[in-house]
């Protein structure tokens, strides 16, 4: 199982991981709200400023202050890693 740093020592798993979106648009927001009503939100933030909102497969939505750029970047990183030991 891949696990993926979303910041301040949390981690994800790279499997379960279905899109990284930006928190800004109104749609977002309300997506945020309704996890967080259903409880099903998880603020990995630290108290920072939301950059960017995890979805999961498990209908679980994730809070990050990372960007993500960076988050998928690290995600890029551990999908050419994965596939390099399948290689060689």
């Amino acid at each position: 199982m891949k696990l993926i740093n979303i910041g301040f020592g949390n981690l994800v798993s790279a499997q379960r991981l279905l899109s990284v979106i930006s928190p800004d648009s109104a749609p977002v927001k309300r997506l945020v709200q309704e996890a967080r009503d259903r409880g099903m939100l998880i603020d990995a933030s630290f108290g920072r400023k939301t950059k960017s909102v995890l979805i999961m497969d498990t209908d679980h939505v994730i809070l990050s202050a990372l960007d993500p750029r960076i988050i998928a970047n690290r995600f890029q990183a551990d999908a050419e890693e994965e596939q390099k030991d399948e290689e060689g």
